[in-house]
């Protein structure tokens, strides 16, 4: 809609309309979307305007919120396509998109009395396969989950 004076990004200000589901009209992006709505928005916007756009490093914090399988993949493939001409940080739960990143970050929060803190690890390949297998498969890692986490990892 226009503005009544000049400002420094134009002379009108825009708004986007979706609708969050099948059958509901759309609503302001602001009020009908969801924090992961909003990422996986975001990241859609990023990947299209990918060869325009001049932003040197992009933060995408959970944008798989309820999200699995294969599109949790297509979201990791998505994010790796956009990181082959920057930087971007991914912080994930899924070993789908983990599996998709160049480097994995390992985020492990420790609370010592009332004091919390995190501790980041820079994980080599070896250690990438079991973060992704206990990613996988939770608390019982097995010969399986770890052949499949390497698989992910392969591509």
């Amino acid at each position: 809609q226009p503005v009544s004076e000049p400002r420094a990004h134009g002379l009108e200000d825009v708004g986007f309309l979706v609708a969050s589901h099948t059958g509901l009209p759309p609503g302001p992006l602001a009020k009908v979307a969801s924090g992961g709505e909003l990422s996986r928005i975001s990241l859609a916007i990023q990947t299209a305007l990918s060869g325009v756009a001049g932003v040197p490093t992009l933060i995408f914090d959970e944008v798989d919120v309820g999200i699995g399988g294969s599109v949790a993949e297509a979201v990791g493939r998505r994010l790796a396509r956009l990181g082959e001409t920057r930087q971007v940080l991914v912080i994930t739960h899924l070993p789908q998109v983990a599996a998709r990143g160049s480097q994995h970050l390992r985020v492990a929060k420790q609370a010592n009395g009332g004091f919390v803190s995190s501790n980041i690890e820079l994980l080599d390949p070896d250690a990438r396969v079991e973060e992704l297998a206990r990613m996988l498969g939770g608390i019982k890692i097995t010969a399986t989950t770890r052949q499949h986490a390497a698989e992910m990892l392969a591509g």
